[in-house]
């Protein structure tokens, strides 16, 4: 059984008021307990948790309500699989791609089956930097409430890339530099077979 604890002023408080509120199962003087009467202490050590708001105020501009990380802020927090001055030689744009795929127009049906043969046939020919090409996607109107993002190939292929059967073949996934692609691109760094 689980062990009682006693409780705070203000939740003392508030079971108070829901228990004037609650009609009793039995009327019998043994199940009635004396309140007891005490001063409510001065709340001065909470903190509010929301900026206060004056009704017809702007929105805020600084604040953004992004659910869902980018996948350049994804990419960049993983954990580093390979040699660190290759990456950053990878990354600055000084390693020149083995081969490409471009994934432009594709759907996402199309595009996955198109990836895996070509990340696979690359690591079987012995290819160690691929670019795979995207794009940024199109920017539509969004006239429903939930958010949509814009570039589906953009923000699948890297989940693509760490699931099977093409995980075993990539060792690290990054944001390709401007000149070839930026963020409409991604380097893989496949593995040795």
């Amino acid at each position: 059984m689980a062990r009682r604890r006693t409780l705070q002023p203000e939740e003392e408080e508030l079971w108070r008021t829901v228990a004037r509120t609650a009609r009793p199962l039995h009327e019998h003087p043994i199940f009635h307990k004396p309140e007891p009467v005490a001063t409510p202490a001065p709340l001065s050590h909470a903190k509010p948790r929301l900026n206060p708001f004056i009704l017809g105020e702007r929105a805020r501009s600084g604040e953004t309500h992004d659910l869902v990380p980018s996948p350049p802020s994804l990419l960049a927090a993983a954990p580093l699989q390979m040699d660190a001055k290759t990456h950053g030689k990878m990354t600055r744009g000084k390693l020149a791609p083995e081969a490409r795929i471009d994934l432009h127009g594709m759907t996402l049906a199309e595009a996955h089956p198109e990836l895996i043969h070509f990340i696979l046939g690359a690591q079987s020919a012995g290819l160690r930097l691929v670019l795979v090409i995207t794009g940024k996607g199109k920017r539509r109107d969004d006239l429903g409430p939930i958010p949509q993002r814009t570039g589906a190939l953009r923000h699948q292929v890297p989940q693509w890339l760490r699931l099977p059967p093409l995980g075993q073949a990539v060792l690290q996934v990054s944001e390709a530099h401007l000149k070839h692609g930026g963020s409409g691109a991604y380097y893989v760094y496949l593995r040795r077979r």
